[in-house]
């Protein structure tokens, strides 16, 4: 298993097994031993760790963290490869969990398995039509994941990472960063796939952190989707669907962001969290 990422081993498994990878989730092997070790390294996995990852595939960064960790918990909605994981794997700390990651109870299953609030980690090199809402699960959970190591198409990274003022700042920016720390591991080429995606990736690490801000989560985050709905528009504009929901008048809201110190002519994308925490707090007192 040490030379699972081998093309040519890649190749033999599939055909003897009669696998084809299956677009609808979003099957895409790594092929590259380096990636795998930057990906495995930089989750920092100590003895006591317990692992989640998501999408498996061979199992070339399940077998590597085992190795470290004390236990690896790998989600695989696909019935095949969970047969075929279950044939070539066979590390007593390694638990194959057949299932949808975004439907599965997490904490149900790692106590399942024998968790008893050990130091948890995700890494995965992420299915990518499910990016976004596995990220937001792991982050918006009760669970206690001391860091997010996740494989993510580069354009998704990119709004991840980015800071105000720039074309890919928006809304998942801001619940990323609501959330955590992002920190950019690596990037990487389409060409260390099997298959080759259409798009190149990149690595992520996200550190969990108390939120920056002290506004209510979900006022919060009413107001960024409102100022990111037409993020041409200026954010006195983007807010105005608040009047009805919110029960708001324009002028409160010109008195809002007078008093949050916001020129009522900038964009959502100019403002960094704590203004929209500011700006909600002031636009609460008029409701």
């Amino acid at each position: 298993m040490s030379k699972i990422v081998n093309p040519s081993l890649v190749a033999k498994i599939m055909k003897e097994r009669g696998f084809n990878t299956k677009k609808r989730f979003g099957q895409n092997f790594l092929i590259d031993q380096n990636i795998v070790n930057r990906i495995v390294n930089s989750a920092e996995l100590e003895k006591d760790d317990w692992v989640i990852e998501i999408g498996p595939g061979l199992g070339a960064l399940t077998t590597l963290m085992s190795e470290v960790a004390q236990c690896v918990v790998a989600m695989e909605i696909d019935t095949h490869l969970v047969s075929i994981l279950e044939e070539l794997i066979d590390q007593p700390n390694i638990n194959i969990v057949e299932g949808d990651a975004l439907a599965i109870d997490w904490e149900k299953c790692l106590t399942g398995h024998g968790w008893k609030d050990e130091p948890l980690k995700l890494v995965a090199n992420l299915p990518y039509y499910l990016t976004t809402p596995l990220i937001m699960k792991a982050l918006e959970s009760d669970l206690p994941f001391k860091s997010v190591v996740v494989m993510v198409q580069k354009e998704v990274a990119e709004r991840i990472l980015a800071k105000p003022n720039s074309k890919d700042f928006g809304v998942l920016s801001l619940a990323v960063q609501y959330y955590s720390e992002p920190s950019l591991v690596a990037n990487v080429p389409r060409t260390v796939f099997i298959p080759s995606p259409a798009v190149d990736s990149a690595v992520i690490k996200l550190k969990p952190i108390s939120p920056l801000v002290d506004a209510p989560r979900k006022e919060l985050f009413e107001v960024i989707r409102a100022s990111f709905q037409q993020r041409r528009k200026t954010i006195r504009n983007a807010l105005k669907p608040l009047i009805k929901s919110w029960g708001i008048s324009s002028e409160q809201i010109d008195d809002a962001l007078a008093r949050a110190k916001i020129e009522s002519n900038v964009r959502g994308e100019c403002l960094a969290l704590e203004d929209y925490g500011v700006l909600t707090k002031e636009l609460m007192r008029g409701v």
